[in-house]
């Protein structure tokens, strides 16, 4: 069913596509419409969000951080990096769609490999943060991985790596063509 349903939607959007996209007057068997077409498209996979110029999913399942990692990396992505104060809403938004709830969260930040040097694990700049007052404060020297909406203010915490928790994935938009 899940596949008559997904096969029925991606019909009725190459029609729909097609249909705004040729220019009137313009024959449907038309090769260069349809390669400008194609090359013009930008989107992420089936289970994949946009949000910010980028692909978010949300993962229900508890996992230590580096699992979260191994299994974002599995799906063509990163554990999320966030880069400003919208995107930070956006994949709230994103854990709220998918749980119901404001979940604490893994995210992609860690500073396993130096003390207080906190790292992307998309590689991206560390340049945007949400610390929780008096945070990151690496409690008893085994807190290097950070989680979101921790705590009533809903903000970032380390927290052990080997703590289970959802997370959220990241990946870039598929440009098509």
């Amino acid at each position: 069913m899940k596949t008559l349903t997904a096969s029925a939607l991606v019909c009725a959007m190459i029609a729909l596509t097609r249909a705004a996209a040729l220019p009137e007057g313009m024959p449907e068997n038309d090769q260069t419409a349809k390669s400008d077409l194609v090359k013009r498209g930008v989107y992420c996979s089936y289970g994949w969000t946009e949000r910010s110029g980028r692909c978010f999913r949300y993962i229900p399942r508890p996992m230590t951080w580096a699992t979260a990692e191994k299994n974002c990396e599995s799906l063509g992505g990163n554990l999320a990096s966030v880069h400003n104060f919208l995107e930070y809403h956006d994949i709230q938004w994103i854990i709220v769609s998918g749980s119901h709830e404001s979940k604490s969260t893994w995210i992609g930040g860690s500073d396993a490999q130096e003390e207080n040097k906190w790292l992307w694990s998309d590689g991206s700049s560390f340049s945007y943060v949400h610390w929780c007052k008096g945070e990151p404060n690496n409690y008893r020297g085994k807190q290097h991985c950070l989680h979101m909406n921790y705590g009533a203010e809903k903000c970032w915490d380390d927290i052990a790596c080997n703590y289970r928790a959802p997370s959220v994935c990241v990946k870039r938009l598929w440009l098509v063509g």
